[in-house]
C-alpha cells in the first residue's frame, strides 16, 4: 500500500513538472515572435555611367542589412521582429527609368522606405514622386542642396550636402592657425563646384576669413597660369579650389611650377584618389581634400560615447569583413558603400526609435535622432531633411600615404601645417614630422 501511494505521489509530481515545462515553453514561444519581413527598396545604377557607384552602393546596403538581421537580431517594433530585405532594380543611370521604378516600388511593391538612386540629378528626378506617394526616400548619393530646398517632406539626406564640402577644411585651418586670414578660391565653372564654393565663401567670412580671390575656370581648361598669376598677386594664406580630377591635378601641378606657396591647399575630388599621388609624386605632399568617408576613420563606439550619442551598426573592422563577404571580392569599399550602408542604418535606427513602420511616424522620429555609424554622425534638419550631422573628412597626403586629419573624432593623423613649400618638396621634403 505504501508503495502504491509513493508511485501515485511520484506520478503527480511528474505531471506537474510536465505541465510546468509546457507552460514555460509556451511563454518562451510568446517572447520570441516569428520574424516578419520589412522591405527597403532601391533603384540602383547597375548599368550605365554610374554603374561603379551603383554596385558599391548595393554592397553597402547589403552589409547594413546583414548586420541588422544577423548581428542586431532584426528590427524590434512592439511585439514584432522584422527581418529587412532589399528589393532593388537596375535604373540604368537613367532619369526616366528611375521615375518609373520609384512608382513601381511605391505602388506595386508597397515599399515604404526607399533608398534614393546615385547622383543629384537622379535623386532630384525621384524626389517628387516619392514625396507625392508619402513614402520615405533617403538620399545617399545626391549631395546637391537644391534637392532639399524644394519643400519635400518625405525626402531626407545621409551624405553631407555640397555646401559642406570645404567647410571642414576651413574649420581645421582656423583651429590650428587663428592668424591665417586670407583665402583664395579658384574652381571649375559647374553647378556642383559653384554650390560648394558659394557656401565655402560665406562660411569663411563667418569664421573671420577674408576672400581675397574668387574666380572660376571653364571645363576642360588646359592652362591656369593667367588666373594663377592673379591669385599669387592677392597673397592668400590658403587656397581652396578644384572641380574634378583632371582640373584638380592641373591646378596643383601649376601651383608647383609657378612656386605659389601658401600655408594650406584643399582641392575637390582629385586628392581623394590614389591616382593623384601617382601622377604628381612629391608635389602632392601636404595637399588636402574633402571626402565623404575613408577607410581608417576612427568613428566607433568610443567616439560616439565621447559625443554622448549611440553607436549603431558594424564597427569599421566588422564593416570591412562583411563587405568582403558580401561583395565576394578583395576590392575595398569606397565612400559610396559606406554612405549607402549609413542610409539603411538610419532607417533601422529611426524605425526602432519610432516603434512603428509607418512612414509618417518614422519621418517624425528622424527629426530628433542623432547617432554614429561607421560613416560618422547622422542628424538632419527637421524642416528640410538635409543632413547636418555628418562631417566631411579632410584627407592630406603625408609621406606618400593618404591620412585623415579632420574632424578630430575621425582623424588618424595630425594636420601637417603649414605644408612644405614647393622648393622644399623638390628637394625631397615630405609632409611628415
Amino acid at each position: 500500500m505504501k508503495k502504491t501511494a509513493a508511485l501515485f505521489v511520484f506520478g503527480l509530481l511528474a505531471l506537474a513538472l510536465l505541465f510546468a515545462g509546457c507552460a514555460q515553453q509556451e511563454q518562451k514561444s510568446e517572447e520570441t515572435p516569428k520574424a516578419e519581413v520589412l522591405y527597403f527598396g532601391a533603384p540602383l545604377s547597375l548599368s550605365g555611367k554610374y554603374s561603379k557607384e551603383g554596385q558599391m552602393s548595393l554592397w553597402g546596403m547589403q552589409v547594413a542589412i546583414k548586420w541588422i538581421n544577423e548581428v542586431h537580431g532584426g528590427l524590434k517594433v512592439g511585439d514584432k521582429v522584422y527581418k529587412v530585405e532589399l528589393k532593388y532594380y537596375d535604373d540604368q543611370s537613367n532619369k526616366e527609368v528611375v521615375q518609373s521604378l520609384i512608382q513601381k516600388l511605391a505602388d506595386q511593391d508597397g515599399v515604404k522606405f526607399i533608398l534614393a538612386p546615385y547622383s543629384s540629378g537622379l535623386t532630384l528626378a525621384a524626389a517628387p514622386i516619392a514625396d507625392q506617394r508619402g513614402v520615405l526616400m533617403n538620399s545617399h548619393g545626391g549631395a546637391s542642396d537644391y534637392i532639399f530646398e524644394q519643400g519635400y517632406h518625405y525626402v531626407v539626406q545621409t551624405l553631407s550636402p555640397a555646401s559642406k564640402y570645404q567647410t571642414g577644411f576651413l574649420d581645421m585651418v582656423k583651429s590650428v592657425d587663428p592668424e591665417a586670414k586670407r583665402v583664395a578660391m579658384i574652381y571649375e565653372d559647374n553647378e556642383f563646384s559653384r554650390a560648394v564654393f558659394k557656401a565655402a565663401g560665406e562660411y569663411a567670412k563667418q569664421l573671420g576669413f577674408e576672400i581675397v580671390f574668387d574666380k572660376t575656370y571653364p571645363k576642360g581648361v588646359q592652362d591656369l597660369s593667367p588666373l594663377l598669376n592673379e591669385l599669387a598677386a592677392a597673397k592668400p594664406d590658403v587656397i581652396i579650389g578644384g572641380g574634378h580630377f583632371a582640373d584638380g591635378q592641373l591646378l596643383v601641378s601649376q601651383l608647383a611650377d609657378m612656386k605659389i606657396n601658401v600655408k594650406a591647399v584643399s582641392i575637390l575630388v582629385a586628392p581623394a584618389l590614389p591616382a593623384f599621388y601617382d601622377a604628381l609624386g612629391t608635389k602632392a605632399e601636404g595637399v588636402c581634400g574633402p571626402a565623404q568617408w575613408e577607410i581608417g576613420v576612427s568613428y566607433g563606439p568610443e567616439a560616439a560615447k565621447k559625443l554622448g550619442i549611440d553607436y549603431y551598426g558594424p564597427t569599421q573592422d566588422e564593416f570591412l569583413k562583411m563587405f568582403k563577404e558580401v561583395s565576394g571580392t578583395d576590392e575595398p569599399p569606397s565612400y559610396h558603400a559606406a554612405e549607402a550602408a549609413a542610409a539603411v542604418l538610419s532607417y533601422a535606427y529611426a524605425i526602432e526609435k519610432a516603434q512603428s513602420t509607418n512612414p509618417d511616424d518614422v519621418r517624425e522620429a528622424m527629426n530628433t535622432i542623432e547617432f554614429m555609424s561607421v560613416y560618422g554622425v547622422w542628424k538632419i534638419d527637421p524642416e528640410t531633411g538635409k543632413q547636418i550631422g555628418h562631417e566631411m573628412v579632410i584627407i592630406q597626403w603625408q609621406g606618400g600615404t593618404k591620412k585623415i586629419i579632420w574632424p578630430p573624432e575621425a582623424a588618424n593623423a595630425d594636420p601637417y601645417y603649414p605644408m612644405p613649400t614647393w622648393e622644399e618638396k623638390e628637394q625631397g621634403k615630405l609632409a611628415t614630422k
